[in-house]
């Protein structure tokens, strides 16, 4: 039974219940005749037009403000560049709709962008990106969806794989790596433990077993002694969950400890954030569990100075619009005419964003710089540092 909670860890119950009674949709892998290495020629003595795409004009609040902190953050990092470097920045409105994105997208083709950046959602990035491939332009998503990888289209939020694959590594390295999964039963969370499967062997670990769940109230209640006992009897020393807070992760934190597997009987590991939002923290069954997160001094820093310049905090995406002219900015500086190419936007020594370095793959994936972190005392502690470049410890 689910017991009494302090008030702000009832109210993410609360939000987790509402959220397991929604059913989510997932695109679903995509093919794209990319251009691989290719991409415009660019006159890099010149402004270089930018297309930002971004989801305004649906006539939902989110979007809208979404929209607005992608341009924003864009527009602070066009203001970072060198006096060398200039970005003509050119904003459309996808309306979060596949169709009018790749209307949008189109239209900025046809107004000479050399490059995409955005959109959002996996489904209009995707839409854009199959329009952009015939014109031989690449798309920088702010989608974490590798499903739409590949080709010209690159993804520049933070993966389920690289986000695994850091988790993995640093539980194995600290004899953590004999793995139980549990995930919900979505497209999500079910591309989620994939991850985690993948990441666990090819770090040298041992998965012991995978508990899917109904992603329900009901379905988290009736799965929580399956967890414990597979727990108990795979000889496992790691629990690694696919949930996050807005879904079924606050549940399995009150549920679990309470039939005897809590923090002081395993290593819990989260593929998501667990400190969104803060009173997450509070949650008792998550103290002392691994979960990754961006370099937290360098998103500070940009979360200040966003602040300052408009007055109010960023989206929590928002950093994404950064990056991308982040490293538009680095290439075109290059003044090689093929800097916005495939294959100049996968070098390998990467970039440096304002959540750490990040770099792009062949593949259309990313990879990027993340620290592990755990709670103690309700609040947020980094164990193992980001990493700074490539080829260091968290690499």
């Amino acid at each position: 039974m689910v017991r009494f909670v302090q008030n702000s860890a009832r109210t993410i119950l609360r939000r987790a219940a509402l959220a397991l009674t929604l059913v989510a949709a997932a695109c679903g892998p995509v093919t794209l005749g990319g251009v691989g290495a290719g991409g415009p020629r660019v006159d890099t003595s010149a402004p270089v037009p930018v297309a930002l795409l971004v989801p305004a004009g649906s006539g939902q609040a989110g979007d809208q403000a979404l929209a607005q902190s992608l341009e924003n953050a864009a527009r602070l990092a066009i203001a970072d560049l060198p006096p060398t470097v200039s970005v003509d920045l050119r904003v459309y409105q996808t309306q979060g709709n596949a169709t009018v994105a790749a209307q949008v997208a189109q239209q900025a083709i046809n107004d000479g962008a050399k490059i995409l950046l955005g959109p959002v959602y996996a489904g209009a990035a995707s839409a854009a990106g199959a329009t952009a491939a015939g014109a031989n332009v690449n798309v920088l998503a702010f989608s974490n969806n590798t499903d739409i990888a590949g080709g010209n289209v690159f993804v520049l939020g933070n993966t389920f794989e690289a986000t695994a694959d850091r988790l993995a590594r640093y539980a194995v390295a600290n004899g953590r790596g004999s793995v139980l999964v549990v995930h919900g039963q979505d497209a999500a969370e079910t591309k989620g433990k994939d991850a985690i499967v993948n990441a666990v062997g090819a770090s040298g670990g041992t998965i012991a077993g995978v508990v899917p769940f109904e992603l329900s109230q009901n379905g988290v209640v009736q799965a929580t002694s399956t967890i414990v006992d597979s727990y108990r009897s795979s000889g496992a020393n790691a629990l690694f969950l696919t949930s996050g807070t807005a879904g079924a992760l606050p549940f399995l934190a009150q549920l679990l400890p309470e039939q005897g597997l809590g923090p002081e009987d395993a290593q819990f590991i989260g593929l998501q954030r667990w400190d969104i939002p803060a009173t997450a923290l509070e949650l008792s069954g998550l103290q002392g569990g691994w979960f990754a997160v961006p370099d937290p001094a360098l998103t500070q820093q940009f979360e200040q100075r966003y602040m300052t310049a408009y007055g109010e905090a960023p989206h929590p995406i928002a950093g994404l619009a950064y990056d991308g002219i982040a490293a538009i900015g680095a290439l075109v500086g290059s003044g090689d005419s093929s800097a916005l190419s495939g294959a100049a936007l996968t070098q390998a020594q990467g970039f440096a964003g304002v959540n750490g370095v990040f770099r792009l793959r062949s593949d259309g994936s990313n990879e990027r710089g993340l620290a592990i972190a755990t709670i103690r005392d309700q609040q947020v502690v980094i164990v193992d540092p980001a990493p700074r470049s490539f080829g260091g410890a968290g690499f």
